[in-house]
């Protein structure tokens, strides 16, 4: 009985605490930017290098690969025309022709390199890991995460605002206290990773139970939580505003329910945050922290 008292007592704590620790953020008046629309069939708006420079080899490649396509059709339909029986009755008999044989042999080498010139040193980019300005640990659990400011010595924990499945007047109320609108049903979050403009990020990734995967489309980062391991991406945001993400690793049946949500602000609206969240969620002993998360 003692045990029920503590933890509904730390769980009303708990759940107060987005409301307290997000009062700095609410006069930032934060563009929704990384938000998918209705019908869209390409990229949300860049918000890092990292972003930028996919989306450019992206369009390099799709040029590359379209110039193939026509060329080819173009030779199916010559060849169609050129060499059909009624326009080409009696056929060669040939079996080889070299100089034909080593341009499609030397022609795609060229290619792949020239590709490979271009999208390793993004793949490399990506790799390296500067130094960061912030460290954040991020924890796939199902099905929710957790973040810990790991230079700061604090974390909490992120869930859907909702169950998902029925937006109702109380849902609504809860996104609109929460600085959303129901257009954002299934993409907020009642806590968001909060990080400034300008500044290196670098996340340490890792799973608690399956395998879930870290994503914000509009940053270019992806990365697997896996339990047992620590995987690294890094960011860079060049814009303030609100950006969403999803868990893109299959973890279960609640696996379409465990948004992602950044919102990235000036650096003096950051340090406000800050100092609310250090006070607010470092509060909460990680025990604690632990059997809520758990009983959700």
């Amino acid at each position: 009985m003692r045990y029920i008292s503590s933890l509904l007592a730390t769980m009303a704590a708990f759940t107060a605490l987005p409301a307290i620790a997000q009062d700095a953020l609410s006069q930032a008046d934060l563009e929704i930017v990384g938000k998918p629309t209705p019908g869209g069939i390409g990229f949300q708006p860049a918000a890092t290098e990292l972003a930028s420079d996919i989306h450019w080899l992206d369009g390099m490649v799709l040029v590359i690969i379209t110039i193939i396509t026509l060329f080819v059709t173009a030779l199916l339909a010559y060849s169609i025309i050129r060499f059909n029986r009624r326009a080409n009755p009696k056929p060669a008999n040939f079996t080889h022709n070299t100089p034909i044989e080593f341009a499609w042999t030397v022609v795609p080498i060229l290619i792949l390199f020239f590709i490979g010139a271009f999208s390793l040193p993004v793949l490399f980019k990506q790799q390296e890991i500067p130094e960061a300005d912030i460290n954040i640990k991020v924890t796939g659990y199902q099905w929710y995460w957790g973040y810990e400011y790991t230079d700061h010595d604090f974390g909490f924990e992120s869930f859907m605002i909702g169950d998902g499945k029925v937006l109702n007047d109380e849902v609504i109320a809860e996104l609109q206290e929460a600085g959303y609108t129901a257009d954002e049903f299934k993409l907020a979050t009642d806590t968001a990773v909060v990080v400034p403009v300008g500044k290196t990020v670098v996340m340490q990734v890792t799973g608690a139970d399956v395998i879930h995967s870290w994503t914000i489309p509009a940053f270019g980062v992806k990365q697997d939580a896996v339990p047992g391991r620590l995987a690294q991406l890094w960011f860079k945001a060049e814009r303030e505003g609100v950006y969403f993400g999803q868990c893109s690793e299959l973890c279960g049946k609640d696996h379409a329910y465990m948004p992602i949500t950044v919102k990235v602000v000036s650096q003096e609206v950051y340090d406000a945050w800050l100092e609310e969240a250090k006070a607010e969620y470092a509060s909460l002993p990680a025990q604690d922290t632990y059997k809520v998360a758990s009983a959700q």
